[in-house]
């Protein structure tokens, strides 16, 4: 019995109290969302798949002909630069193509798509310097087409001029580009990018909606037709058909040729030849005739005899002319000629 109540004593003893768990603290949904500032994505580097890949894959790509000087140049910084992440590079020539191959030594599964970029760059004729950089782990490109966006070449010339800044640089957003060719100029959308790079600041603006901020535009389409330079006036409407044309025999009957013979018409038709070669002659004589009628020559005008008023005095200008050259000359006046010549006499006397 003893073993018995001890037994139940056990097990109706108080129980110990259990270890509460630690709540877990409560965060925003929006810091969880948002990326640290400075906080990078490690590199893929070796440890990562160290048995390589199993198959080989490899991409192609055309060039124009006015490539193959620039490539030829270019091509050994394509190899060293591909080299170090383990990739080929062939340059054909004769067939216009560049390929790239991934090798037994290749780790990054994802360099051959940054490869394949690269010779794709450098056939739309991106200088290797810009195309290189693709390789890096924080740079990506997008090639978008727009050949077949405006059907007007003017029209496409002049969008297309509205992307291509100084020195061939281009605008580096697809929603710009795309909207240059639909008649939107890119000034808009270029404010509104710098609106949201100067709100992606400010942390508390991060998880609230941009739309207050960020302006509207209206995009006005205003056709200007051309106005045609031959303006057809509109006929009256008439429920009634128009007269039927008459046909050649018509006109014969009413002239009365139809009832001729075959050689009375034949000899009008000559007639009326006749007539049109001596008119055409007529018109040569009279267009070579021109050029012996003399011109009209103009009636000669007497001059107009000077009036007294207007009258020149020859005596007196060639005396103020010599005047003039006296003075220019250093020449004394004849009143001071006089008063030296009395001064040497005086002189003289005393002496």
């Amino acid at each position: 019995m003893a073993s018995s109540v001890s037994g139940r004593a056990a097990v109706s003893g108080k129980r110990e109290p259990r270890s509460k768990k630690p709540k877990p603290e409560s965060r925003d949904e929006s810091e969880l969302l948002t990326v640290p500032d400075g906080w990078k994505e490690p590199a893929f580097s070796k440890e990562d798949n160290p048995r390589g890949f199993l198959e080989e894959s490899s991409f192609a790509t055309l060039f124009p002909k006015y490539r193959e000087a620039y490539l030829k140049e270019c091509w050994p910084l394509v190899q060293k630069a591909l080299n170090e992440h383990h990739v080929n590079a062939t340059l054909d020539l004769i067939e216009g193509s560049m390929s790239v191959c991934t090798t037994k030594k290749t780790f990054d599964p994802y360099i051959i798509i940054r490869a394949r970029d690269l010779i794709k760059l450098l056939a739309r004729s991106v200088s290797f310097e810009q195309a290189v950089r693709i390789l890096q782990d924080d740079i990506a490109c997008d090639i978008i087409k727009i050949g077949s966006l405006v059907r007007n070449k003017e029209r496409f010339v002049k969008r297309r001029q509205r992307l291509i800044g100084p020195k061939g640089s281009t605008l580096k957003v697809r929603k710009v580009v795309l909207d240059t060719m639909k008649n939107i100029h890119p000034i808009y959308n270029i404010k509104t990018l710098m609106i949201k790079r100067e709100l992606a600041k400010d942390s508390e603006l991060r998880s609230q909606s941009w739309e207050r901020f960020l302006p509207q535009f209206k995009h006005k389409n205003v056709n200007k037709r051309k106005e045609p330079k031959k303006k057809t006036a509109k006929k009256e409407y008439t429920p009634f058909p128009p007269p039927q044309p008459e046909s050649q025999i018509d006109k014969e009957l009413a002239s009365g040729e139809y009832f001729l013979k075959a050689s009375q018409k034949k000899r009008q038709k000559m007639e009326a030849i006749k007539a049109k070669q001596a008119e055409a002659l007529s018109k040569r004589q009279k267009e070579r005739n021109k050029a012996f009628i003399p011109p009209e020559e103009k009636p000669v005008r007497k001059p107009k005899e000077a009036s007294t008023e207007t009258k020149i005095d020859v005596a007196t200008i060639k005396e103020k002319v010599k005047k003039a050259k006296n003075k220019k000359l250093g020449a004394l006046t004849t009143e001071e000629v006089k008063l030296k010549m009395e001064a040497d006499e005086k002189k003289k006397k005393k002496k």
